[in-house]
């Protein structure tokens, strides 16, 4: 059977309609959401709530605490810098969980012996994808922990976005390297018998139903893995790993967020292209509530070191700032929630929008009606700490 491959010209398509779709999503208000309500699609997030919560689960150890690092010295001439990247990350760890010793503070969240997936987001490509500054940074601190180098995975959705961006084993040297959806050498998608290489990534005894069929044509399918009403959930968060840290990056989606919650339900489950239109706030939150992502998250840190405030997901070099930011959190709701904060006065600083839109803000809503964390910006304990 002939193989299936997908151009470099019709690869940025997907993505560029998967991204406008995207951005469009969020911008639906309230009042439109209360009129669609009785007209939205099901889904099985009932499913989820069957399964026990456990000590660990989101918001994890420390619910509504926040802690928000800035430097202005921690990006030179557009590149992120690791050694300040480093310091920040040391500051913040050691702030939210009150210890004196980094070793200490790290075992909170892991330990040695468990896998540990570190979620980075490469969709944007060189210009925009999680920084390697706060990845090697993240790095060095779990093996300073006495976190071994081969049990921690580096992971995504895409393994060509993975390598395109510098996520390879040159780079991270005995650390392993993995995406869902896999291209071999030759650019194809499939293998001799023409069955797709990321089907063998996904676990379908863990999905996110949704009364939304899935229909892509050949050269999207690669970018879906299967089509129909059924996300799965990839192997990676439902079998390879014990505990996953978060590493999101302060983009828009529209006059959204796009961050940690997003990264992490786009980032787990196939078959998304289908779930941007009508539920997007539904899938942010929805798919964070099953245990293989509830129960397995401990840490989300957001690399706010450069961002974007307009045109994300994508990245559009005219948006792109300095935000000379981190934001660490066990409680990815809360993080996301000071996040938009920082978006939006950026949005309205350059003229994009006049005031805050609540509407915005739906999936965070939706997430704490699961117990996935603290919305309210009222109940959020932000630490700002200013380094020089």
């Amino acid at each position: 059977m002939k193989k299936r491959t997908l151009n470099r010209r019709k690869f940025f398509t997907v993505l560029g309609a998967g991204g406008a779709a995207l951005a469009a999503a969020p911008s639906v208000s309230i009042a439109s959401l209360s009129q669609q309500s009785q007209e939205k699609p099901a889904t099985n997030i009932s499913d989820a709530l069957k399964h026990p919560r456990k000590s660990i689960s989101m918001p994890g150890s420390y619910p509504g605490r926040v802690v928000m690092v800035r430097n202005i010295n921690s990006v030179v001439n557009d590149e992120p810098v690791e050694a300040v990247a480093y310091l920040m990350l040391h500051k913040s760890i050691l702030e939210l969980t009150g210890q004196s010793d980094l070793k200490k503070a790290w075992r909170t969240f892991v330990n040695p012996g468990e896998k540990i997936g570190l979620k980075v987001n490469p969709v944007a490509g060189k210009l925009l994808s999680t920084s390697h500054a706060v990845v090697k940074s993240v790095v060095k601190q779990l093996t300073e922990s006495g976190i071994d180098k081969k049990d921690i995975i580096i992971w995504d959705r895409r393994d060509m976005e993975l390598k395109d961006t510098g996520f390879t084993r040159d780079n991270y040297p005995g650390i392993a390297i993995k995406g869902t959806e896999l291209m071999d050498e030759n650019g194809s998608f499939t293998d001799s018998v023409g069955k797709l290489y990321g089907e063998r990534n996904i676990d379908k005894e863990w999905y996110y139903w949704a009364d939304v069929e899935g229909e892509y044509d050949a050269e999207t399918m690669p970018y879906m893995i299967n089509g129909g009403k059924f996300s799965y959930f990839t192997r990676i968060v439902t079998q390879e790993v014990d505990k996953i840290i978060n590493i999101p990056i302060l983009k828009n989606a529209g006059g959204s967020i796009t961050n940690a919650m997003k990264n992490l339900a786009f980032g787990s489950v196939s078959n998304t292209g289908r779930l941007h239109a009508q539920l997007w706030n539904d899938t942010c939150a929805e798919v964070c509530a099953f245990p293989p992502l509830r129960d397995k998250v401990v840490l989300n840190i957001c690399d706010g070191l450069r961002g974007c405030f307009n045109g994300g997901p994508g990245a559009n070099p005219q948006f792109i700032c300095n935000y000379n930011t981190m934001l660490v959190s066990s409680d990815p709701v809360a993080m996301d929630r000071i996040g938009y904060n920082i978006i939006v006065e950026k949005r309205i600083a350059e003229g994009l929008q006049k005031a805050p839109s609540p509407e915005s803000l739906t999936f965070l809503s939706m997430a704490t009606a699961l117990g996935l964390g603290i919305s309210d910006i009222n109940k959020i304990d932000l630490n700002v700490l200013e380094m020089i």
